[in-house]
């Protein structure tokens, strides 16, 4: 931002938010909703500087602890909120006022050099996830630079309500600050749409209407490799607020049958709106008590096609949850990947003959991914691993990079600009 000018009203709201952000007791976004509601006079645009300022700052937490040693982040808030502003649009930006007594070590704190950092700094990630990612990936610096910055917002056309052209020419017509809205075509979804800006789209009738959803495009092909049919049982094993659900409904154009689970409450209660919007009728939401409750196991060897969007690490999705990084650690990885691999197995027991089942994360992570696929095939001899990029295929859908992968479903933001997914297809052997 060319021309801007940082008061000290700025500087002490972001350094009371990020003093609350930097506990790490509960999403990022969830403190800074409760903040601007608490501090409901700050202006449109001080709120919008706040806001971008706490996600730069948790995306670049790990070079900013370096920067500012022996100074935590966490501790020293207000000359955190400095450095961050000052990164971001220059120390000439910031107000003299708001500067105080702090204009030395904020000066210092730029002046360190990051290309003398560790790797695991310079990648902006705990030393355990660095670790795990470079191990796994040999594009490991570009994937971390990609992770590191924002993401677009993406959007799925509801094809029950509305067409892509027509939405994608509602959207152009609409104006942001006098200027039209850039509106495109996802790459590979047929159903996608994608803003580089984030207007206030649940005030606007084509949100309200339930012609779109926001989704990622990474998400929205998961649906099409689970690609149920009309008049099919289907089962999404952890929906939470349900965006593969809605997805699944779209694709099988409100027929057959899907019961969308989730031991989370809650998060279930989320879908109940979305689901009134969609217009969709054969989508059936339960909560369960675990992955053993007698609702799913009276669908035994019944279901046509199984979701099981397994919690994980989230790893992925950094770009738009950059606090995850921080509020993960290797403890709660382990206790995550016991889950994974015990709703694999229980979702497995609900496939028919023939029947398909697919294992899908939003993690970056082998031991998330792959590593719990392989052990349940070897175990499981009657389901079979399918080709993703095929079944894509098969729907008009060429994904490059895939290949790369195969037979998983693989997407990463520096190759193909959505979020990190995984997803393994399997299928029951008649």
């Amino acid at each position: 931002m060319s021309g801007i000018r940082i008061t000290s009203l700025v500087v002490d709201s972001l350094a009371q938010l990020l003093a609350q952000v930097l506990r790490f007791d509960g999403p990022a976004d969830a403190a800074m909703s409760r903040y601007f509601r608490q501090h409901a006079k700050l202006g449109s645009r001080d709120r919008g500087l706040i806001a971008e300022a706490v996600f730069f700052a948790l995306r670049r937490l790990a070079s900013l602890r370096w920067m500012m040693q022996p100074a935590a982040p966490e501790r020293v808030p207000r000359l955190t909120a400095l450095v961050t502003l000052a990164r971001q649009h220059g120390i000439g930006a910031l107000d003299a006022r708001a500067l105080r007594n702090d204009d030395r070590a904020v000066r210092h704190a730029l002046s360190m050099r990051l290309p003398t950092a560790p790797r695991a700094i310079q990648a902006e990630m705990p030393v355990w996830l660095y670790q795990r990612v470079a191990a796994a990936y040999d594009d490991a610096d570009p994937l971390c630079a990609a992770l590191s910055e924002g993401a677009p917002l993406d959007l799925r056309v509801n094809t029950l309500r509305a067409g892509r052209e027509q939405v994608l020419a509602e959207l152009r017509s609409a104006t942001r600050q006098h200027a039209p809205l850039a509106a495109e075509p996802t790459p590979y979804s047929p159903d996608g749409i994608r803003l580089l800006e984030k207007p206030g789209l649940t005030r606007w009738p084509l949100y309200q209407q339930g012609r779109i959803e926001v989704q990622d495009e990474g998400s929205q092909l998961i649906a099409r490799l689970v690609a149920p049919r009309r008049g099919e049982m289907v089962v999404d094993f952890c929906a939470g607020a349900g965006g593969k659900t809605l997805a699944l409904g779209s694709l099988m154009r409100s027929t057959g049958r899907i019961y969308a689970f989730d031991i989370h409450a809650r998060r279930l209660a989320g879908l109940g709106p979305r689901l009134k919007r969609s217009g969709l009728s054969n989508v059936h939401p339960a909560a369960i008590a675990s992955e053993n409750d007698l609702r799913v196991k009276r669908l035994s060897g019944k279901i046509d096609r199984v979701l099981v969007d397994a919690p994980c690490s989230g790893s992925g999705t950094l770009r738009r949850n950059p606090d995850l990084k921080w509020r993960f650690d290797e403890v709660e990885l382990a206790r995550v990947n016991g889950v994974q691999r015990k709703v694999l197995r229980a979702a497995a027991r609900l496939v028919k003959p023939g029947g398909r089942l697919v294992y899908a994360t939003c993690s970056l992570l082998r031991e998330e991914n792959q590593e719990v696929v392989e052990p349940f095939v070897a175990d499981q001899p009657q389901f079979e691993l399918l080709p993703a990029a095929e079944i894509l295929a098969a729907q008009g859908i060429e994904v490059p990079g895939l290949q790369r992968w195969a037979p998983y479903f693989v997407m990463l933001p520096h190759l193909q600009g959505a979020d990190g997914f995984f997803a393994a297809v399997l299928q029951r052997r008649p």
